[in-house]
């Protein structure tokens, strides 16, 4: 039991802490203090879905149409683009940013769409969640495959709050402003990169 758990926990690890578009996503908001519960949230909420789904199967029937992973590739890259150039928009600003000023404030229904954007318009987040994690876990005999998915949600649990959360703990660093536009310039680059690896998969 234990041990399917922590398979199921190792390999999460292996697969969410890689820097992407999300994670991206919830060092800036963290850093910002900006909807933090509900990016956090929405992370885990999106995670226990897709983790479950893959487990149950789906994962096998969404590989077994290319269509559908084309769809997804195209759709992604043009999201992961628009994304980058907000960054770099950013990152080209005059003004001071400070983290206990910050930029006005988004609305909530704001920076929900933003999270599930930068999640579920990524195709590589149903490659790890859902096909690779599913197919995994679906190997699993009798519970095993409760055990595998309850370690790979725990895992995502636990990543999303300490990344959410601890980004409070670089909040001096970013008092700097030369350090929130390198910030938003290396963000820029990793979702153009994103997105053309994406197109040319």
């Amino acid at each position: 039991m234990w041990m399917v758990f922590f398979k199921g926990m190792g390999l999460s690890a292996g697969l969410i802490m890689a820097i992407g578009s999300q994670n991206a996503h919830v060092l800036r908001m963290g850093l910002r203090r900006q909807h933090v519960g509900l990016t956090v949230l929405t992370c885990i909420a999106c995670e226990i879905a897709l983790i479950s789904a893959g487990i149950l199967g789906v994962g096998t029937l969404i590989a077994s149409h290319a269509s559908l992973l084309t769809l997804a590739r195209w759709g992604g890259a043009a999201f992961l683009f628009w994304y980058g150039w907000r960054a770099w928009r950013s990152a080209l600003q005059t003004q001071t940013l400070h983290v206990s000023q910050g930029e006005q404030l988004p609305r909530r229904a704001q920076a929900l769409a933003a999270v599930l954007g930068v999640t579920l318009l990524n195709p590589h987040v149903y490659l790890d969640t859902v096909i690779l994690l599913g197919a995994v876990g679906g190997q699993q005999a009798g519970t095993g495959k409760f055990w595998f998915g309850l370690g790979a949600i725990a895992n995502a649990t636990i990543w999303y709050l300490a990344l959410g959360y601890g980004a409070r703990l670089l909040a001096p660093v970013f008092e700097n402003p030369q350090a929130w536009r390198r910030l938003d310039a290396a963000i820029g680059l990793m979702m153009w990169g994103l997105a053309l690896s994406l197109l040319l998969t």
